[in-house]
């Protein structure tokens, strides 16, 4: 869109990773309905500390982690090292491309999308979803246990 910025911004790719993001989220919908399963009156507040947590962890997996540089690397650059086990990355390339690595060095960004998945998954199988968020769960807290052990052994 001319105009819109002095920088040149995947606006394009944003769309679809709009569109994207809606289709799957429909999918959801349409597949829900077509179980006819009642949707849960409510969410326990046991079930969404889970997913929370799953989905803080999982996200930061995505967008920061070492290992799954190798998944973001067509879509963005290395640039150095950040927190325990992390790695900073920038964007790279145009249009789809640079709209992708924009989304996937953002764990915020990246977030959404985790989350919209375990819900449509909790929808579906509610007990696996607890497993599987539960690791990422059990793996957040953790981290956090870590880092504070590492922050009191330094004060000592």
């Amino acid at each position: 869109m001319h105009g819109y910025s002095p920088d040149k911004k995947p606006l394009g790719g944003y769309a679809a990773l709009t569109a994207a993001f809606n289709a799957g989220a429909l999918v959801y919908v349409v597949a829900h309905r077509r179980s006819r399963r009642k949707l849960p009156g409510d969410l326990p507040f046991g079930d969404f500390a889970l997913m929370a947590l799953g989905t803080q962890k999982l996200s930061r997996l995505i967008a920061k982690d070492r290992v799954t540089s190798f998944a973001r690397s067509p879509f963005t650059r290395y640039t150095g090292e950040a927190g325990p086990g992390e790695v900073s990355e920038e964007p790279r390339g145009s249009g789809l491309q640079r709209a992708v690595g924009e989304l996937l060095v953002c764990p915020h960004c990246v977030g959404q999308w985790v989350a919209a998945g375990i819900v449509g998954s909790y929808l579906i199988s509610p007990d696996a979803t607890r497993m599987f968020a539960g690791v990422f769960a059990i793996v957040s807290t953790s981290d956090f246990l870590q880092q504070l052990w590492v922050a009191l052994e330094s004060r000592a």
